[in-house]
């Protein structure tokens, strides 16, 4: 195969679609999106299997219930939106903003998500009539595939071109590259490497940051109910997402009830430094992240350390002091292993979390466990990162869900600080074009204001 003739048959195949489905009314429209999401949900299961036996990582009822949800949730909030021709009128400004596609949009696959990202970046793109051509991961490359086959056959079902949804034949960086170069847009999530090459495309792009979120608990915390949530989201799909609790920060006052918490809920904890140390070097063999640890269970975990655990642990806790730079386990951990810090004073808690976030995971995510509203606002005003969720599961819950206002999503941006060009979740309205029209404002109160007046603090 050629690759440039390969690209170019797709990009062609793509814009011949997209060109019909322009023409597509809004209910039209709303039913290709709904039919592809309901796809994908009703075949969670055997995806989520094929995954899993693909990737090596994570675990199958996870992964069905994000092979599940996340369209779930898309099409919840999706719906009903006007995403097609004039999609609102500003009376105050007199402006009327109309909505156009983009066109063709490129998108890559993480291994973590060979499933949902295929999914939640296909439904909105065609929510803002546009065509897609995933490239997969080669390591999720068959279930990323099996995944635009069966998005393809729903689009059958409703009339829609089956080409709007594609994938490149074979995984590979040339093409993945071309792919991004030839589209109108491109949406990177994944590794750096992949994000850079979107960037380096010469086309807009929307990227990720790396993940390393912090979660911070103030004395008001309901320690029971944070450690459950805590452990939840550090062990969804074997702790393989970007959006799991990394480092939590506690009260010293609070250390041990935490740890008790932890031990009762079916976690290992670790005080010793001596073990500490086995676990840095057998996750971080020479500063770098071990990938044959990647999305195992902790008591696997604990035997490449050399340390018996029962074999039912849920997790592991490492109570560690450094950071940032000075400690690895301060970095993300794509597996379920968290770090403990204790602090003095809320002061320290955020600062100790920033420095964390500034040396790894800028602009990404945190979690707080407080029902103290000054502590939550002082966190957000100095943390540089780009969500906050509060007294909530941070794998579930920072890429949107029914409980929160956070618009679902597969690709979180971080902003400047993680080198991305938005500071919110990646949804439909990032994938149109909108035009404005201007209409004269009657009698506008500007015009009657004198210089002094214009230019008055």
């Amino acid at each position: 195969m050629n690759p440039q003739t390969h690209v170019e048959e797709l990009i062609s195949k793509a814009r011949s679609a997209q060109q019909i489905f322009e023409g597509f009314s809004q209910e039209a429209v709303d039913r290709a999106v709904h039919a592809i999401g309901k796809a994908v949900a009703d075949n969670a299961e055997p995806l989520a299997i094929m995954a899993v036996e693909e990737t090596k990582m994570g675990n199958v009822p996870d992964k069905i219930a994000k092979n599940r949800n996340k369209p779930k949730v898309t099409w919840y909030k999706i719906k009903g939106q006007k995403s097609r021709g004039i999609i609102r009128y500003d009376d105050e400004k007199c402006l009327v903003e109309v909505a156009k596609p983009i066109g063709v949009i490129g998108t890559s696959t993480p291994v973590t998500n060979p499933v949902m990202t295929p999914i939640h970046n296909a439904m909105i793109a065609l929510k803002g009539g546009n065509a897609i051509i995933v490239c997969p991961h080669p390591s999720g490359f068959e279930s990323g595939k099996e995944t635009v086959r069966i998005m393809r056959d729903a689009l059958k079902t409703v009339d829609a071109p089956e080409d709007l949804i594609q994938v490149v034949s074979e995984a590979s960086i040339e093409v993945s590259a071309l792919i991004m170069a030839s589209c109108d847009t491109c949406i990177a999530t994944g590794g750096p490497g992949m994000v850079k090459a979107a960037y380096s495309s010469g086309e807009p792009a929307f990227g990720v940051g790396a993940g390393n979120v912090q979660s911070l608990w103030d004395e008001s915390a309901d320690i029971d109910a944070a450690v459950t949530k805590t452990i939840t989201g550090r062990t969804y799909d074997n702790g393989v997402l970007c959006t799991c609790e990394q480092s939590i920060h506690v009260p010293i006052s609070r250390e041990a009830e935490v740890q008790a918490a932890f031990a009762a809920q079916g976690a290992y904890v670790v005080t010793d430094d001596t073990e500490a140390d086995k676990f840095r070097q057998a996750l971080f063999p020479n500063g770098m992240m071990n990938k044959g640890s990647v999305g195992i269970k902790p008591f696997e975990i604990a035997k490449m350390a050399g340390i018996r655990i029962p074999e039912e642990t849920k997790q592991i806790v490492i109570r560690i002091s450094k950071l940032g730079a000075d400690e690895v386990l301060a970095k993300e951990k794509l597996f379920p292993v968290l770090s403990m810090y204790v602090y003095e004073g809320w002061e320290s808690a955020v600062r100790n979390a920033g420095i964390n976030i500034d040396n790894e995971g800028t602009g990404h995510s945190c979690v707080i466990h407080s029902t103290i509203k000054r502590n939550i606002e002082y966190a957000a005003e100095r943390i540089h990162c780009a969500r906050f969720v509060v007294n909530q599961i941070a794998s579930g819950s920072l890429g949107g869900t029914l409980a929160n206002g956070l618009n679902p999503t597969g690709t979180l941006g971080c902003g400047s600080w993680g080198n991305n060009s938005i500071t919110e979740n990646l949804w439909w309205h990032h994938l149109v074009n909108i035009s404005r029209i201007a209409y004269e404002i009657p009698d506008a109160p500007a015009l009657k204001l004198s210089d002094e007046e214009l230019w008055s603090i």
